[in-house]
């Protein structure tokens, strides 16, 4: 893993709407994973898309355990 593979993201909880901010690894490249709330300990899905071409993060999708992506 490489320093400059780390992407800080910001975003709302989707259940009590708290500022977080997680860290993204880009090398590990598109993937689904879930993280706590650090407000509410929700768990929240994120679906990280990561570039094939260039390896930059595209983008992120946060939604509640039960939204289905």
């Amino acid at each position: 893993m490489h320093d400059d593979a780390l992407v800080n993201h910001d975003f709302h909880c989707p259940y009590c709407d708290a500022s977080l901010t997680f860290v993204i690894d880009t090398s590990q490249g598109s993937h689904a994973t879930w993280e706590d709330c650090h407000q509410c300990c929700a768990p929240i899905q994120l679906e990280i898309v990561v570039s094939p071409m260039t390896g930059e993060l595209e983008a992120v999708l946060t939604g509640r355990d039960d939204d289905v992506f």
